[in-house]
């Protein structure tokens, strides 16, 4: 699989991930490197995992952008920098599947 992701607030290709609606209050993008991207982790939403967060953390260790389908959406994607901000980014794209395959293929190059 080649090319790039891009469901309107979550946006991976060859350079970066882009995360739309990311900053608080303002509402602007976080643009990540891929090259900073160390790994990341894949969990399934549940009551307690963040789901109902529309913007922000409940948990102090990850930040989630603005996202008003969040409730409906099926997979919590936290970003691993190699310079370990805190919190982590970490967002839910709307075709979890597809996004991790392209990332991992990206990562591997």
């Amino acid at each position: 699989m080649t090319g790039t992701y891009d469901d309107g607030l979550v946006v991976l290709d060859r350079q970066a991930i882009t995360l739309r609606r990311y900053h608080f209050p303002s509402g602007t993008a976080k643009v990540i490197a891929l090259s900073a991207v160390r790994g990341y982790r894949a969990e399934p939403l549940g009551m307690l995992t963040q789901r109902f967060r529309i913007w922000g953390s409940s948990d102090l260790r990850r930040w989630l952008p603005l996202d008003v389908k969040r409730p409906w959406r099926t997979t919590l994607i936290t970003l691993e920098l190699q310079d370990n901000p805190w919190p982590q980014p970490a967002f839910t794209p709307a075709d979890p599947e597809r996004f991790c395959e392209l990332l991992d293929e990206l990562l591997a190059d």
